[in-house]
């Protein structure tokens, strides 16, 4: 059997994105507690996505988003990780609430445990991607739209993992987009 490598290329990238997938799960979180969804998107989900973040781009003003979507379209695929808020029971005050019955009388605030849980996963998980050699970047942009398509439901907070695995990284010489005439 020969295997050229364009034709396992795919495969290979999936793989990485499952153990990336392992890798945020099993990362420590705090009290032990897990607030995280973690998904992977491939094929039409990814334009679907990129299409979301040019509105969201769009309707902003942000027009990071609509060079993030090109970024989005160049990948073989987006692993998605998102939060929800919920409290640990600490009372730890780091939330800047003294007590954790406190902050939940604002569910808008997150637990500052929350995203510090999911910023441990989302290294974790881009850490098994650059052992792999896939090129790879942390978008928040991709979480935003993920979360205005409610893929992550029940999350507050999310950021995309882009992958892509070509002969040059897609995600390294980034032009800027210039803002629309009027904004």
């Amino acid at each position: 059997m020969i295997l050229h490598e364009t034709e396992t290329r795919n495969g290979h990238v999936l793989a990485v994105a499952r153990a990336m997938m392992a890798a945020a799960r099993t990362a420590p979180k705090g009290k032990g507690l897990d607030f995280m969804d973690i998904k992977t998107i491939t094929g039409e989900h990814i334009s679907e996505l990129a299409c979301e973040m040019r509105v969201y781009g769009e309707r902003s003003g942000m027009n990071f988003f609509l060079r993030d979507a090109g970024n989005v379209e160049q990948s073989e695929c987006v692993v998605l990780m998102g939060t929800a808020i919920g409290t640990m029971g600490l009372n730890c005050g780091y939330c800047g609430f003294p007590t954790c019955v406190a902050k939940q009388e604002h569910p808008a605030i997150p637990c500052a445990l929350n995203p510090g849980d999911l910023g441990i996963a989302i290294g974790s998980a881009a850490s098994i991607a650059a052992d792999n050699r896939i090129d790879n970047r942390i978008l928040f942009s991709a979480g935003r739209a993920a979360l205005d398509l409610g893929w992550l439901p029940g999350c507050a907070i999310a950021y995309g993992i882009v992958l892509s695995c070509t002969s040059k990284n897609p995600f390294f010489d980034r032009t800027a987009h210039k803002p629309a005439e009027g904004k």
